[in-house]
């Protein structure tokens, strides 16, 4: 991880960021020392002190039998990114580079047991959904049918034992170069556009730091 002061923020900004962007890429290392990886959305949950992420996979996989056989996980939030040219700068005779969020969190992954698989399924539905009334709800979907769904599953939980992160979003720029970016991006994608107005909320009051 690009690992440096100026690129941080607090607990609580990063762990709005994951819960902006709970589609993570699940990652562990089988018994030969292999890597594996899961594309899944997670439930993020504060309770006190811990920080838990609770999810679902399939079994019958290579990711569910990794974990069975080590349980050290390391879970990646994307945030939004964006190719950042040196031409934008006040001094453009330099390396280009690029902005982006990312969140790691790390920890023990435990399977849990066929009732808690209900209430993630349960809560996982709800949460997205945002529609009681909907008829993907999970209340409206048939017993046979979930029944069949439980069989093939299996739910998790991951005790956050260590939360790493960047955001890199130009903070090391003077001023004058710092709003040129964000109006450069915000001339740009969707995806351009959400970096500036993260680079305004996140970096803007440190964007005077020393000129380059």
């Amino acid at each position: 991880m690009y690992d440096l002061p100026q690129y941080k923020t607090s607990n609580q900004q990063v762990i709005g960021i994951m819960k902006t962007y709970p589609f993570v890429m699940l990652t562990g290392v089988d018994r030969n020392r292999s890597p594996v990886v899961s594309h899944i959305p997670v439930l993020i949950e504060e309770r006190g002190d811990e920080l838990c992420l609770v999810g679902h996979i399939m079994k019958s996989t290579d990711h569910y039998e990794a974990f069975l056989q080590n349980d050290q996980a390391l879970v990646v939030f994307s945030g939004p990114h964006a190719y950042i040219s040196a031409s934008w700068y006040v001094n453009p005779k330099q390396a280009s580079t690029w902005n982006y969020i990312t969140v790691h969190a790390g920890g023990t992954l435990t399977f849990l047991d066929d009732d808690r698989l209900l209430e993630v399924l349960q809560k996982t539905t709800a949460h997205f959904e945002q529609d009681p009334g909907s008829p993907a709800a999970f209340e409206a979907l048939d017993p046979t049918y979930i029944n069949r769904l439980l069989k093939a599953i299996v739910a998790f939980e991951i005790k956050v034992k260590t939360l790493k992160h960047v955001f890199k979003l130009s903070q090391n720029r003077d001023e004058k170069s710092f709003k040129q970016i964000v109006d450069k991006l915000m001339e740009g994608d969707e995806n351009e556009r959400a970096v500036a107005s993260l680079m305004v909320e996140y970096a803007g009051q440190k964007a005077s730091l020393s000129p380059v």
